[in-house]
């Protein structure tokens, strides 16, 4: 009788640890996905600014087609990435694509001194600011679910129901992650 008990307790036990095990791999999937998609709507932020900046600066500098053409191109990946690591690796030529355009504004001294282009710039570095405090969220809870994955007991769990590791949205080159260098050589 004895053990009867003691094998029902152990059995309740077990499955309660499941369910709370399952329930909180489920509530950092959704912190997961819910921080993916916010990041995402400021990027899609983003993504509606960059016509109009690429427009302002098409009106000054109508001859450097080819490096308006590519930031459009960046864009347009960027904006239709499927998952997180492809919209990552676009994020990065998009980034790397408009670092190019800003420096060819820096060959038009109207179009630095235009109040549409100075408004659209401003627009476009707060956005990137929000990305970044995003972006920055993001890879916490991801880091956060990701121990969870790998870590003794819930492992097993993981396996189980079929959680998987979500990637960080990280920085994808490395020219990105050197120091900027700064020359005050005339």
């Amino acid at each position: 009788m004895n053990i009867m008990i003691i094998i029902i307790v152990a059995i309740a036990l077990l499955v309660l640890w499941l369910i709370g095990g399952y329930n909180g791999f489920i509530r950092r999937k959704n912190l997961v996905e819910e921080a993916y998609a916010t990041m995402d709507v400021y990027l899609k932020k983003r993504y509606d600014l960059i016509p109009n900046l690429v427009n302002t600066v098409k009106g000054y500098a109508k001859h450097e087609k080819e490096t308006l053409e590519k930031v459009v191109m960046a864009r347009n990946a960027a904006a239709n990435a499927a998952t997180p690591a492809e919209k990552a690796a676009n994020e990065t030529v998009m980034e790397s694509a408009l670092g190019r355009l800003f420096a060819l504004a820096e060959n038009y001294p109207d179009l630095k001194a235009s109040a549409q282009f100075l408004d659209l710039q401003g627009q476009l570095s707060a956005i990137e600011g929000e990305i970044a405090e995003a972006r920055k969220y993001y890879n916490a809870v991801v880091k956060i679910f990701n121990t969870r994955v790998e870590m003794f007991p819930a492992s097993i769990l993981a396996a189980i129901f079929g959680f998987k590791r979500y990637d960080m949205f990280e920085v994808g080159s490395v020219e990105e992650r050197e120091n900027v260098k700064v020359s005050f050589d005339a």
